[in-house]
């Protein structure tokens, strides 16, 4: 039996940042089992680029470069980019979007810790209005051989080899005004939302248990996104089921489950108090779906964090906890 006084070890980054990326390997290994290698190959890429990337700019600020490089803050920015851009996407954009992650959104602000932006939501932004075509190619669902997925980030042609995402499906049929039971027939769509990407949901689930019970994270951030995700989209579900998906779809596409654990609780640029948390994190739900349903971009999580990422100073300023023994008035 335990008893008190109970000592927690101080936690460093390193140990923090490497238990995130354990978190993520469920989900890059059912990403390979549904969609090839084409994902490791795309997650090394990036890491190289971001690590390379890092220990450039912190020489020019004459940095301690091996202190802060092994930290693997860089390498979990890398791995999220590379689990949020299209495996098929050509490598130059990929190395692009690694550096300027890095350089402009990280260091530029003095590095992890001061950063306000979500470096990997903020690439994802820049290369989706920057070249919105190449941004759209995504693999269809089933396995690619590794040599077809080099010719292919190489800069072939990728005609014969993409497919829409859900989101992107379920856009065009009910544009075309079709019933949401009629669009959910396309080959695109599993039994709850994309075809492959329901098993990488659940790999994100795992993961982000994971991350709860081992106290990386705590349950206000996903909670109130998934929570608000639900309520959001059932409400207008519940509506007009024949125009609306339902929330059980929104949940199991797009970036969702990736989001709620991965990103929505970046501790740098997020909010910092209970309070705040709750509603940084379900603000971001409501500009996600809204985005989704009635703005230009299939999925919005990107641009719902970037938002929010703006407002963090206010939330928490509005929502500091009383000082123990302050005195009511």
């Amino acid at each position: 039996m335990l008893t008190s006084p109970f000592v927690r070890k101080p936690t460093s980054v390193q140990q923090v940042m490497f238990t995130v990326l354990v978190a993520l390997l469920p989900a890059v290994a059912l990403y390979v089992w549904q969609f090839g290698p084409g994902i490791v190959v795309n997650i090394i890429i990036a890491t190289l680029s971001a690590v390379g990337a890092e220990a450039a700019i912190l020489k020019l600020r004459k940095k301690p470069v091996g202190l802060y490089v092994s930290d693997l803050s860089a390498v979990v920015t890398a791995w999220l980019i590379a689990l949020t851009f299209p495996t098929i996407l050509p490598a130059w954009i990929l190395i692009l979007a690694t550096v300027l992650s890095i350089v402009a959104v990280k260091q530029l602000y003095g590095g992890l810790g001061q950063n306000p932006f979500n470096p990997a939501m903020a690439a994802y932004c820049l290369m989706i209005v920057a070249y919105p075509s190449a941004m759209s190619q995504w693999p269809a669902a089933g396995w690619m051989d590794l040599s077809t997925h080099l010719q292919l980030i190489g800069g072939a042609s990728l005609d014969a080899m993409t497919g829409a995402t859900p989101l992107d499906a379920l856009r065009t049929g009910l544009r075309s005004g079709a019933p949401v039971s009629d669009v959910l027939t396309h080959e695109a769509f599993g039994i709850l939302g994309g075809r492959g990407w329901e098993w990488i949901g659940l790999g994100y689930l795992a993961g982000g248990l994971f991350l709860i019970q081992r106290r990386v994270i705590t349950w206000h951030l996903p909670t109130a996104f998934v929570g608000g995700l639900i309520i959001v989209s059932g409400l207008f579900w519940m509506a007009n089921p024949a125009h609306y998906a339902s929330p059980l779809f929104h949940l199991a596409s797009g970036g969702t489950l990736l989001a709620a654990f991965f990103i929505v609780t970046d501790p740098v640029s997020g909010a910092t108090t209970p309070r705040g948390k709750l509603i940084f994190a379900a603000s971001i739900a409501l500009i996600t779906y809204l985005i989704r349903n009635f703005g230009a971009y299939p999925d919005g999580i990107a641009f719902a964090v970037l938002l929010m990422n703006l407002c963090v100073p206010l939330i928490d300023m509005k929502t500091q906890p009383r000082v123990f023994g302050h005195k009511g008035d």
